[in-house]
């Protein structure tokens, strides 16, 4: 199987399936630190990732900013002094795609090494 983080997303439309709960066993492991929460009845993927200050959080949320762009896919972020929370999850379908799970896996290549 190809690592979420050597995939694209596909385009994804209204009535798209839906990830399965084997599916989401299956993905999980090549995003350990994401959570699945669920918000307002829909599923999602969420991390929180710290930064030193915020210039360090403002540079990260640029760089998801430009990997959402080039991948037509865009989470929800939320930028404080020293972290940054993103949400992925696939609006149209109101919940998890394979999709959301290769965003979350390449978002983690984002953040810089310690």
């Amino acid at each position: 199987m190809t690592k979420l983080t050597e995939q694209h997303c596909e385009a994804c439309r209204a009535g798209a399936p839906r990830v399965t709960e084997q599916e989401r066993k299956e993905l999980q492991p090549q995003i350990p630190d994401w959570q699945v929460r669920e918000e307002e009845g829909v599923q999602q993927l969420w991390r929180e990732f710290r930064f030193k200050d915020f210039a360090a959080a403002l540079a990260f949320t640029n760089r998801v900013a430009e990997l959402a762009e080039s991948e037509g896919h865009h989470p929800a972020l939320l930028l404080e002094y020293g972290k940054v929370g993103v949400a992925w999850w696939t609006h149209k379908i109101g919940g998890l795609h394979r999709n959301d799970f290769i965003m979350a896996a390449r978002t983690d290549q984002l953040t810089p090494a310690d």
